[in-house]
């Protein structure tokens, strides 16, 4: 009984809800990073590996966004479009001398949550399909972009608070903690929080639950719409903050910021084992996700490859990862069905 109890802890590990296509995805992006470093020794070189780090750290924080809003069995098209807003609308609150970044950073995280809020109860409570609310709050969101600097991009964020802009700067890019740039840290600190919040929380059980079987969640006392809100509003926050990152990194504010993000997003998710169904998945396989594509983008480019190839391999690799995911999920529904 007690040799029962003492499982091997490779299997225990493996037994573990979705670690299974975790490891296999890891075992994935340590051959790419074998590939790409015999391909081009250059790839692996201490410069290029801290480049790679701050080319996932966004990627990952938005394939948490998504990974949230995919497991409710739902998606968010409008995270790239909310990306460049939080950009667009610090950058010009902070350029035209309106507000320092303090400031600027509360109206602009006000904003990204309204469209969280919003994009939730279409979804939930007004039960739009999310591919259309989300498309619709994508453009609405765009064109907020566009708008609120007069369809132009912005002067340098430093012209009215240099001081103030600097820190600004440094505290979400450039600055360094432990020999970490702080745009790495904020990646990995948002990741330890939501990990918790999904992995260890009731709330994180009704996200589960909601996308596993939404009648039989709403029939157990889930509160569906809240706990929908709620995962759209995660995705807002988090692409709130890659816009305010990509803000601090160029110093102004560019009406393009986020473009092809909601691609990126739903490539880290589904790579990394969430499933496009809902109710499975987890935030560890999105890290991994997140580390395959930013090292698909840097890795081909090191290898010479064109854009458009590079385009198209990873434009395939989602969609394979999708299909295996339905093709998974299909069958065992077919099996337990004949059951």
């Amino acid at each position: 009984m007690n040799q029962t109890k003492k499982k091997n802890p490779l299997k225990r590990l493996l037994s573990m809800r979705g670690m299974g296509q975790v490891v296999t995805v890891t075992i994935g992006l340590i051959v790419l990073l074998v590939a790409f470093a015999l391909i081009n020794p250059n790839f692996w070189s201490p410069t290029n590996r801290t480049n790679l780090l701050r080319q996932i750290a966004p990627i990952l924080i938005i394939g948490i966004a998504q990974s949230y809003v995919l497991i409710t069995g739902n998606i968010d098209l409008s995270i790239g479009s909310v990306v460049g807003m939080s950009t667009m609308v610090a950058a010009t609150l902070m350029s035209k001398g309106i507000m320092s970044p303090i400031p600027a950073l509360l109206v602009t995280l006000l904003c990204c949550l309204l469209v969280g809020v919003l994009n939730g109860l279409l979804v939930a409570k007004f039960k739009l399909p999310p591919f259309i609310a989300t498309l619709g709050t994508m453009t609405v969101a765009r064109g907020i972009a566009q708008l609120v600097n007069g369809n132009y991009n912005t002067d340098s964020i430093m012209k009215f608070y240099p001081e103030a802009a600097q820190t600004f700067k440094n505290v979400f890019y450039y600055g360094k903690t432990l020999g970490l740039y702080n745009g790495i840290w904020i990646a990995i600190i948002l990741w330890i929080v939501f990990n918790f919040l999904l992995s260890k929380t009731r709330t994180g059980r009704y996200i589960y639950a909601t996308g596993s079987n939404i009648d039989a969640a709403r029939l157990s006392g889930v509160n569906v719409v809240s706990t929908t809100v709620i995962a759209y509003v995660v995705s807002a926050f988090c692409s709130f903050v890659v816009g305010i990152i990509t803000c601090a990194t160029v110093g102004q504010g560019t009406m393009d910021a986020g473009n092809s993000y909601e691609m990126y997003a739903v490539a880290a998710s589904v790579i990394g084992g969430v499933s496009t169904l809902g109710g499975q998945g987890i935030l560890l396989g999105t890290v991994v996700g997140a580390a395959i594509w930013g090292t698909l983008q840097n890795g081909l480019q090191f290898a010479g490859a064109p854009v458009a190839i590079r385009n198209i391999i990873i434009g395939i690799i989602v969609v394979l990862s999708v299909l295996m995911d339905v093709v998974i999920r299909t069958g065992r529904r077919n099996t337990k069905g004949s059951d």
